[in-house]
């Protein structure tokens, strides 16, 4: 980098000390302002011809920016005209995104990030972030070391397997890291110069791709088992001896390579699985702050699982430290919750289940109640009828899966049923926004996975809460790194997530919302951030929590540039 962020000693004003003059300051996307140079700095730096001669203000440079934006006509247009933004001018990018956040964080993150990584291979432009190839499994230490950034604070890694609902996506899966890491930046202020976005290139099974003349990433079949692990276990060694304070965050891995690398490393390094417990932290904030419409307490409700993956587990666990909490025991707290796949309820009279489901799984004699057609595959439906849940969560990635009669056995066994159809993109939704609040009589709470317009029923608008990672995540990561934390616990998700529902207003829970405005995701972020912080034995060290978190948070402001050689 050509460039580091410093304080005046005189004044404690920040300023952007740089390393070179000229176009190199108008090629680099973080030094780069455009037409925003100051005269001043022009005369310095050496930039007077090269730039028309109108010193632009920010909000002019937002105008035509936003004004490009608007000429696309597509979701992923708009994607790739941001990206070319971002590539020219990062300081402007988030600036934009920050006033227009409602509008464009779907065009960055979900549901558009799905499109741009199936079309990645068609519409990359420039480089960035780290691709890790299998076939230099042998030189991790030096491929990780050619990362400008040389002592970064938070890597998003993927191996591109699962991405989002879509599957397998090969190297195209460092979309999904770039997309979370411009989120971090976006939602809680972690400095964008400071994150690295990495995929793990050990081939693809989507045959699609490897029949793609254009396809970027190794052309052969996933590298898998040992071989696999071995991949892993060298590239993590080699993170922690570059950059051993980093914070890592595993992202769209199978459900199975997902849940044993976190266990793997969770003790050895600073990390964690947003798909897991990100996840489960936001879910775990929506429903707190759905039983504040229901007036009900949390250990009075009764949760089912559509979807047993691995944010599915993630979930169960964090809800049953939630329950437990609250004064159930273990096993009290773990027989509230009721999971369903594929073949319907998970008992334990199947044979081979994985850890995972076998300790959700309900006991044969327990059926013995339930009036069900065929007790070895009880149906969604049959299961809510005799269970009588409160919530219904959706896990599935199985679009329609909540059907009209689902919904409806939901609002027969409840006056306020929660039911958050979670998966995503939009096309993934277990159901629509419209048919849970049609189909429960407009009584129902619903957060969904991608976002959704309100909801008009009998003349009273119901707005739509997004379960959505990011009002978790960046705030953890933010804390993380505000306090140099060396490891990542489940406390912090359950304490991020109270943290989350004390954000919501009561006018938000009246117009039937359970997550807040995006438009206040920043200072939600720092509310998290603080309550992680308070979670660890470094913040614990710190004087002025709020302050520090405070501190930590970039913002999209442009700073003078001083040349120093």
């Amino acid at each position: 980098m050509i460039f580091t962020i410093k304080k005046d000693v005189k004044t404690g004003q920040k300023y952007m000390g740089v390393t070179e003059k000229g176009a190199a300051l108008l090629t680099d996307p973080w030094t780069n302002k455009g037409t925003a140079f100051t005269n001043e700095e022009r005369d310095r730096l050496g930039l007077h011809g090269l730039l028309p001669p109108h010193v632009s203000t920010m909000e002019e440079q937002l105008q035509r920016s936003y004004e490009s934006f608007l000429q696309c006509q597509t979701p992923l247009e708009k994607n790739i005209n941001l990206t070319s933004l971002q590539d020219r001018n990062r300081t402007l990018f988030y600036r934009l995104l920050v006033e227009h956040i409602d509008e464009m964080m779907p065009i960055v993150y979900t549901p558009t990030i799905g499109d741009v990584c199936q079309k990645f291979s068609f519409i990359y432009r420039k480089p960035r972030g780290l691709y890790v190839s299998y076939d230099h499994i042998n030189q991790l230490e030096k491929v990780l070391s050619n990362y400008p950034c040389k002592d970064p604070t938070i890597m998003v890694v993927t191996d591109g397997e699962r991405i989002l609902g879509l599957g397998d996506q090969g190297v195209g899966g460092i979309g999904i890291s770039m997309g979370k890491l411009c989120l971090y930046s976006l939602c809680a202020g972690v400095p964008p110069y400071d994150t690295m976005p990495v995929v793990l290139d050990v081939g693809t099974d989507n045959q699609t791709r490897l029949e793609t003349p254009l396809y970027l990433g190794l052309r052969r079949k996933r590298i898998r088992g040992e071989d696999y692990q071995l991949f892993i276990d060298k590239f993590i060694e080699a993170v922690q001896k570059i950059y051993p304070n980093i914070l890592v965050q595993w992202e769209d891995f199978l459900k199975g390579n997902a849940i044993k690398q976190l266990h793997r490393f969770k003790d050895k390094l600073c990390t964690f699985n947003d798909d897991i417990q990100g996840t489960a932290s936001v879910v775990l904030a929506g429903i707190l702050s759905g039983l504040k419409i229901t007036k009900q307490s949390l250990q009075d409700q009764r949760l089912v699982i559509a979807g047993a993956g691995a944010s599915a587990q993630g979930i169960a666990e964090l809800f049953t430290s939630a329950l437990v909490n609250c004064g159930l025991s273990q096993t009290d707290a773990i027989k509230r919750i009721w999971m369903t796949d594929s073949r319907g309820l998970v008992t334990k009279e199947r044979s081979n289940l994985e850890d995972f489901k076998a300790t959700y799984a309900r006991d044969v004699s327990e059926l013995e109640s339930y009036k069900c057609a065929d007790r070895s595959q009880i149906s969604l439906r049959e299961t809510i009828l005799n269970v009588r849940p409160t919530i219904l969560l959706g896990s599935s990635g199985t679009p329609g899966l909540f059907t009209k009669v689902v919904v409806e056995a939901m609002a027969k066994v409840n006056e306020r049923p929660m039911v958050f159809p979670l998966s995503n993109p939009t096309a993934n939704s277990e159901c629509t926004a419209e048919d849970a609040i049609n189909w429960s009589e407009g009584r129902a709470i619903v957060a969904t996975g991608s976002p959704f317009k309100p909801v008009n029923y009998k003349g009273r608008e119901h707005h739509i809460g997004q379960c959505n990672n990011a009002y978790i995540f960046p705030g953890v990561g933010l804390g993380i790194i505000s306090c140099k934390a060396r490891r990542v616990t489940n406390i912090m998700f359950y304490e991020a997530a109270k943290a989350l529902s004390d954000t919501v207003t009561e006018a938000e829970l009246k117009s039937g919302t359970v997550f807040p405005s995006l438009s206040r995701i920043r200072d939600c972020s720092h509310k998290v951030a603080c309550a992680v912080v308070r979670q660890t034995a470094e913040g614990r060290q710190i004087k002025d929590i709020e302050q520090t978190v405070r501190d930590t948070m970039w913002n999209p402001d442009y700073l003078p540039v001083r040349y120093e050689p």
